[in-house]
């Protein structure tokens, strides 16, 4: 009994063994990926951040945490972190709803609505750069759709990009424009993993469709809209290749974000040392963010 007990408990040993080779083994490569294309660039990033460089010379100046005070007082900076967090609000404000709606749209209308469903989901396959030239061009100020419109009508140019009062919403709405499908897709597909037997067993109580959507589908439903929320936050602060196409964070600063005044700062000012602190900058706010979003979030529906 005692030598069949031993060979059981080293069996066990050289399982949980082989069991630890083959995680590694498999591990190794994401974790050798995630180490040079994340943790490498974010060290290296806060280590350029306490020199003065020009992105290209040998010489690297050390001057301590001279970078970080300018930061902290740049008023740009902080006017950009601003436009990100106005993106972030009425995003959020747009793009949940509308994506909730056309989901439950979709949802109701089954196969019905595969046809909406393509041509909603196209805006977000189209890339940020093209739908950036797009309406860079279809809201110009002489010659736009607007514009036309207004001229049409004896009325004169049209300037929505141009206008520093209303560039970042005429920007937010094109943001919303692209990304809603996104969301719409992920609530769908949340939609398909509630059983068809709970919307079966409300029918039968005599709960309408209204009432299966607050209080049966919704509940169900707060995962996914917490995650969603989550990935809106976090994009909505690191904007940069639709706004810097359509507007280049003009007129003026009126639709500067972090992103696009650490790439202006970084490569054509060429002050490399200030640009990657306003990335550690991003990298702060957007972590503290994100995470403040996903504790408030999961308390509220831990209590609900």
């Amino acid at each position: 009994m005692v030598e069949t007990a031993g060979k059981n408990i080293s069996l066990r040993k050289a399982r949980r063994q082989s069991i630890r080779i083959a995680a590694a083994v498999f591990l190794f490569p994401a974790l050798f990926f995630l180490a040079v294309f994340i943790v490498y660039p974010i060290v290296e990033s806060f280590i350029i951040s306490t020199v003065k460089w020009n992105g290209m010379s040998r010489n690297r100046t050390f001057i301590g945490l001279e970078n970080w005070l300018v930061l902290v007082k740049d008023v740009n900076f902080w006017k950009a972190f601003g436009n990100n967090v106005r993106i972030m609000f009425l995003s959020l404000f747009f793009q949940v709803p509308f994506a909730m709606a056309l989901a439950t749209f979709l949802d109701i209308a089954d196969r019905k609505g595969v046809v909406f469903k393509v041509i909603w989901f196209l805006p977000y396959l189209i890339s940020s750069v093209a739908i950036g030239l797009l309406f860079k061009y279809a809201l110009d100020a002489n010659y736009g759709i607007f514009a036309s419109v207004s001229k049409f009508f004896g009325g004169g140019a049209v300037d929505l990009l141009g206008n520093p009062g209303v560039a970042l919403y005429t920007v937010i709405g094109v943001i919303c424009w692209q990304y809603i499908p996104f969301y719409m897709i992920l609530y769908l597909a949340a939609y398909g993993n509630i059983p068809v037997e709970l919307y079966e067993a409300a029918s039968i109580d005599g709960a309408t469709r209204n009432q299966f959507f607050w209080l049966i589908s919704l509940p169900l439903l707060k995962p996914t809209i917490i995650s969603g929320i989550t990935i809106s936050i976090i994009g909505s602060l690191k904007y940069f290749d639709l706004i810097f196409v359509m507007t280049g964070g003009g007129p003026g600063v009126a639709t500067d974000l972090m992103a696009t005044m650490m790439y202006k700062t970084s490569f054509v000012k060429f002050n490399m040392g200030y640009g990657s602190t306003i990335a550690c900058g991003m990298f702060i706010l957007i972590t503290f963010m994100a995470l403040l979003t996903v504790v408030i979030l999961n308390k509220k529906a831990v209590e609900v």
